[in-house]
Formats: structure tokens, C-alpha cells, sequence
């Protein structure tokens, strides 16, 4: 064990492991990256990630800087949770339900907390956390925060950046930040403080008011946007001030988060959920465009397309028996409502069923739990792309996550459809029609050098297209380590410089998950590639996207 290691042993309640079985494990997350650790750290509250984040603080001063990544269970598809230097691990101990207010529905956690197991806590007090993951069964509430992470009910309900209400954060250099929306005479208090909390405040509102248009014109014509830092959310027209935006999805680069208020929702398990079989791509975009002008929209509005279907098919053809069969039509959408009013639903289904039939396109209604589940089984299919092998050859989260305006929701797709037919791969596309953030890995063997080229020739033309069509490159995966090298052509160089002098503010040695977010070139990624991809570590939940 080398001295670093063994004198946080000495100083931590949680375990450091420093042996290469366990730093192999962690060297991978669920991207195509890879990097070994030099420590695992687990702690088991927050004065163990006080005492490592002084620690690497004051090694960073003397010139020796060590990078601590947070962690959770390593879902991450953008090489966001791995790091050299220490691993911070935080599901073995920091993994509980703190304070449940079932007045308000708040939920206090630590960010190792399972996901599921708190959507199933708050189930039993008619609660859910509606931006839940397609991964929820095995990712954390922290990774969740990390990655402003959305998945079916989004369009309806926001992103994890609307319901994270406070948070306490351990700062590079081991202070603690509780952060709230703060008044303009608390926001002055703050900013009269002595310590880096202080200091932080004071640079941030700066930055803010310098850059004051600039910052008010960050957003795309998209719902929801997980690249770079939400600097536009943070001070609002009354001089009111919170630094929580910031936090989520800062994917650990400003501040390790310990603790979070939660906010939640009133929980319905009883919705209409309807199938339309679309068999002309033309109207994708009329029916995306129509179902989100609705006064009551849906709370989930799914896409597969009949590649992914066809793929099921020819692979597994019983997954998807007595409920859909060949020939597939183009797309299939599921469009659900959740409204508590049985007569709402009703005549939302209507309206939407009658606007489909003038189109004249097939649809299945159903509201019984177990005819709605089949239903959903042809969304979930996408499962079997993610776990699909052959030889070395593997589905790929490299190309994926793009978001742009729903108005060019068909544009969008036809040149995922190109880009596909150039490279003479086969492709299978599927992800939230109702913001237009899709989803699709080609099938690459990293064995292969010629595919080790392919990679970053599809990285690059993906993310630039989606860029060209007036999208972002992260609608919820984040930025992490694969997305970063196109922040700059994203947002533009100024804005670009607002981020970096965001991090320089809350990590001026580059200690928080260094390499993530900022500062990431394509070249800095390419040593970083997998020789062999492949998610063992998830087989006890069949992956989801």
C-alpha cells in the first residue's frame, strides 16, 4: 500500500483498497473508456470525503496533485466515473434514506442510495421521482444528480435538476457547502465570507453580472440539456442565488455531493397507455409536434424503430411473441398518461386516438397493468441490443444521446439513418420521441483497428451533425469524457470560457474528477479506448437505455 493510501487508512472510518483486482473493476464505468485508479476509497460518511478531499488539496498545494473521482455504480456512459487517481466509491456505505417528509413528499439521501429502492420507499407513501433512469434498477440517486439524469416521464415532469431542492457538498478543498436559493441579503452574507465558500460566491455572482447576456442566452431550442454547467439558472431576476444548478450534472467536477433534499411527485400507477404503429416516417414529427401542444401532455412518449425490431426479431424472436410481428412498421411510440382523473385520461387518449386515425395510423389502448406492461416490453427491447455479442463484436455507447428541436425530429433521424449507411453498419434507433433525444450504439469490434478508427470518425460526425441540426450533445448522459471535446463548437468559444473559469473558481488545482467536462480533447481520449467492451458488471440487471 503506498503512503497516500495508507495514511487515508489511517485517517478514515471507510476502507482504502489499493489491490489491482479491485482498482481493474473500477477502471471501467459503462463507456468505452478505460483508466486504472490508484486507490478505491470507501467512506462511510462525510467527514471521510472531507479528510480525502483536504488531503488531495494539500498534496495538490505542494505541487503532487491527486484526482478523487466520485462514484456510484458506475452506469455512466460518457467515461464520467473513472479516474487515476482515487476512486471514491459511495454505495457500500453512503446508501441510505436519511428523513422521509411525507407532508411534503421531500426525501433526504446519500448518494450511494440505489435508485430503485428509493422509487419503491416512495411508492409505499403514493410518491415517485419522475426523471428516473432507464437504469434505476442499478444506478444511484448521486450518479442521478452527477448526470442530471431524465429517462420517460421527462417530458412532462423535467429533468433531476428540477426536484434536487438543496444539497450539502464537500468542496475541493474539504469545506462544506450546504446550498439553497438564497435571498439577495443572504447571498451578500455569504459573499462577505472569508473561506473558499465565500470566495466561491463572490466569483461566481461576478461571472454572472460580466457576462450577464450571455449567460441569460445559454439555452438550445431542446427540453431538456445536460452538456456543460446550468450557469443560467443560478441567479434569478430578484437577485435570488443558488449554486444547486451548478452541482447537477456538474458530474462531480466542482464539488462532492453528500447529501440532497429531494423533491417528489404524487405517484398514479394507474394510466392509459397507447401503441401507434407508424408506418411513414413523415409523421413522426407532426405527431411529436401535436402531443406536446396539448394542455394535458402525455407523461411518456417513446420511440423504437423497426430496425431494433427487426434486430429483436432475428435474435430473439419470442421476446416480442403475441405482441408485435413482422412485417414492423417504421416506428412504434408509446404515448402514456398518468392524469389522477380517469376522465382526463380518457379524453386525452381520445383526442390523441382520433388525431392518429386521421393519419391513418393503427393503434393499441390499453390500461390494465399487465396488458400495459407487454406494451412496454417493445420499448424495453433495447436491452437486447446493449447485451447483444457476436465474436468481439459489441454495441457501442459512442454515438448516442443527441437532442435537437422536435421540429426536425425526422430530419434528425434520416441522417442518423446516412450515418449508419456510410459506415455499412446496421442501425437500431430508439429513445423519447417526445423530446427528440435518441439513442443508438453501432455494432464495432474493438479488436479490430479498423473499427478503433470507425469509433472516432462516427464520434465526430454524430456529434457535429446534431450540433449543425441546433441540438445538444447530451439531452441526459452528460458530457463526461467522450462529449467534452465538443462543448467549445457547442456553445462557443465565450461561453466555452465561462465553464473553464467555473471550474478554475470551484477547483483551482484540478483534483474534482479532472479530465471530465473540461478541458478534454479527442486526443486525450483516443489512449483511453477499451481493447475489449463489455458490461459483465450489469448482468444482474439486463442494461437499459
Amino acid at each position: 500500500m503506498n503512503k497516500v493510501a495508507h495514511y487515508l487508512q489511517e485517517h478514515l472510518m471507510g476502507e482504502v483498497m489499493v489491490d489491482m483486482d479491485a482498482r481493474r473493476y473500477f477502471s471501467t464505468d459503462t463507456s468505452v473508456l478505460e483508466i486504472v485508479p490508484a486507490m478505491i476509497v470507501y467512506p462511510r460518511n462525510e467527514n471521510d470525503v472531507r479528510k480525502t478531499a483536504r488531503f488531495a488539496w494539500q498534496l495538490a498545494e505542494r505541487g503532487r496533485p491527486i484526482p478523487i473521482t466520485a462514484r456510484g455504480s458506475g452506469t455512466d456512459q460518457s467515461g464520467g466515473a473513472i479516474g487515476k487517481g482515487i476512486m471514491m466509491v459511495f454505495p457500500a456505505h453512503m446508501n441510505k434514506i436519511l428523513e422521509l417528509d411525507t407532508r411534503t413528499g421531500n426525501v433526504i439521501v446519500e448518494p450511494g442510495l440505489n435508485y430503485a429502492k428509493l422509487q419503491q420507499a416512495l411508492h409505499t407513501h403514493g410518491r415517485f421521482l419522475p426523471p428516473f433512469p432507464s437504469s434505476m434498477e442499478y444506478s444511484t440517486i448521486g450518479g442521478a444528480i452527477g448526470n442530471n439524469a431524465s429517462g420517460e416521464k421527462t417530458i412532462k415532469y423535467g429533468s433531476t435538476r428540477n426536484f434536487i431542492d438543496r444539497m450539502r457538498v464537500v468542496l475541493a478543498n474539504g469545506e462544506v457547502m450546504e446550498t439553497r436559493r438564497l435571498s439577495k441579503r443572504e447571498l451578500n452574507k455569504k459573499m462577505g465570507l472569508s473561506s473558499f465558500e465565500g470566495e466561491i460566491y463572490r466569483t461566481i455572482d461576478a461571472l454572472i453580472e460580466e457576462n450577464h447576456d450571455l449567460v441569460k442566452n445559454l439555452g438550445f431550442d431542446v427540453s431538456k440539456n445536460t452538456a456543460g454547467y446550468d450557469i443560467g439558472s443560478v441567479k434569478q431576476k430578484d437577485g435570488s442565488f443558488d449554486l444547486t444548478p451548478l452541482f447537477v450534472g456538474s458530474q462531480g467536477t466542482l464539488g462532492i455531493v453528500t447529501e440532497a433534499t429531494v423533491a417528489t411527485e404524487p405517484y398514479n400507477p394507474t394510466s392509459t397507455l397507447i401503441a401507434a404503429l407508424v408506418t411513414n416516417l413523415d409523421h413522426a414529427k407532426e405527431i411529436v409536434i401535436e402531443l406536446n401542444k396539448m394542455s394535458k401532455p402525455p407523461c411518456a412518449i417513446e420511440v423504437v424503430d423497426e430496425h431494433l425490431l427487426n434486430f429483436v426479431h432475428n435474435n430473439n424472436p419470442n421476446q416480442l411473441k403475441g405482441i408485435l410481428k413482422p412485417p414492423f412498421p417504421q416506428l412504434v411510440m408509446l404515448i402514456e398518461f398518468d392524469d389522477f382523473s380517469p376522465k382526463q385520461q380518457k379524453k386525452n387518449a381520445k383526442k390523441v386516438i382520433k388525431f392518429l386515425n386521421s393519419l391513418d395510423i393503427q393503434t393499441k389502448v390499453e390500461t390494465e397493468a399487465h396488458k400495459k406492461e407487454e406494451l412496454w416490453k417493445i420499448r424495453h427491447t433495447a436491452a437486447s441490443v446493449i447485451a447483444f455479442t457476436k465474436g468481439e463484436v459489441r454495441a457501442l455507447p459512442i454515438i448516442e444521446d443527441g437532442i435537437v428541436p422536435v421540429e426536425r425530429f425526422d430530419e434528425y433521424l434520416d441522417k442518423v439513418y446516412d450515418l449508419f449507411k456510410k459506415n455499412h453498419l446496421e442501425a437500431a434507433v430508439w429513445g423519447h420521441a417526445g423530446n427528440a433525444n435518441l439513442h443508438m450504439q453501432p455494432f464495432l469490434d474493438l479488436t479490430s483497428l479498423g473499427d478503433r478508427q470507425k469509433v472516432f470518425r462516427l464520434i465526430d460526425d454524430y456529434y457535429n451533425m446534431v450540433i449543425e441540426l441546433g441540438g445538444s450533445t447530451s439531452g441526459e448522459h452528460n458530457d463526461g469524457r467522450i462529449r467534452a471535446p465538443y462543448l467549445s463548437k457547442l456553445y462557443g468559444p465565450e461561453t466555452y470560457e465561462i465553464f473553464a473559469k467555473i471550474k478554475r473558481a470551484f477547483d483551482p488545482h484540478g483534483v474534482l474528477n479532472t479530465g471530465v467536462k473540461i478541458d478534454v480533447a479527442i486526443d486525450d481520449i483516443k489512449p483511453l479506448l477499451r481493447n475489449e467492451y463489455s458490461v459483465t458488471h450489469l448482468y444482474d440487471h439486463m442494461p437499459h437505455s
